[in-house]
C-alpha cells in the first residue's frame, strides 16, 4: 500500500514539475481613472430634459483601462450617480459600462460602451475623447458621452454630456 501511495506521489510531482504559468503579454498595461460627467439634456417621446431646469444630475465615472496596443483597449467603468431635485440630493443610479476604446492617433479615442442600469435601463454609450494634457504618470482628458437608453417601461432615449477626467 506504501509503495502505492509512494508511486502516486512521484507522478503527481514529475506532472508539477512541467506545468508552466500563462506568460504575461509584455505590452498589456492597465491604467485607472476617474472622471466627472455633467449631463447636457436627455431627449425621449415625452421632449427634452435639461440638465439644471428644475434639477441636476452628476456622476462620477471611476474604471479600468486594459490596454492591448496602439490602437484598442478594453475598459470596465463604474459610475454612481447623484440627482438634486427641489434641494433633496440623492444616489439615483449606478451604471456598468464595459466597452472597447479604439484609441487614435494625437489622443484622440473613440469607445463604444454597453450599459447596463440599477435603474432597469439599458442600452449603449457612444464616447468621444480627447487627451489635453499628458505626463509620464498622468492623462488629463474630456470626454463627451452620448447615451442611448432603452427598457423599464420608459421610452427610449439619447442624451449628450460633458465629462473630465485624469488616468493615472
Amino acid at each position: 500500500m506504501k509503495q502505492k501511495h509512494l508511486i502516486i506521489l512521484l507522478v503527481f510531482i514529475c506532472i508539477l514539475t512541467k506545468v508552466h504559468s500563462q506568460q504575461v503579454d509584455p505590452n498589456l498595461k492597465t491604467k485607472g481613472y476617474f472622471s466627472i460627467v455633467h449631463p447636457i439634456f436627455t431627449t425621449d417621446a415625452n421632449g427634452v430634459v435639461y440638465n439644471f431646469d428644475h434639477q441636476y444630475t452628476v456622476a462620477f465615472p471611476m474604471g479600468i483601462n486594459i490596454l492591448k496596443s496602439k490602437t484598442i483597449a478594453y475598459s470596465f467603468e463604474f459610475i454612481p450617480t447623484i440627482k438634486t431635485v427641489d434641494g433633496i440630493s440623492k444616489q439615483t443610479n449606478f451604471t456598468f459600462h464595459p466597452g472597447i476604446i479604439f484609441r487614435r492617433p494625437n489622443n484622440f479615442n473613440f469607445l463604444t460602451r454597453a450599459a447596463f442600469e440599477t435603474s432597469g435601463r439599458f442600452g449603449f454609450t457612444f464616447v468621444f475623447n480627447k487627451v489635453y494634457y499628458k505626463t509620464n504618470d498622468y492623462s488629463y482628458w474630456f470626454s463627451i458621452p452620448v447615451p442611448f437608453r432603452f427598457g423599464n417601461n420608459a421610452p427610449a432615449s439619447a442624451g449628450l454630456g460633458l465629462q473630465f477626467g485624469v488616468t493615472f
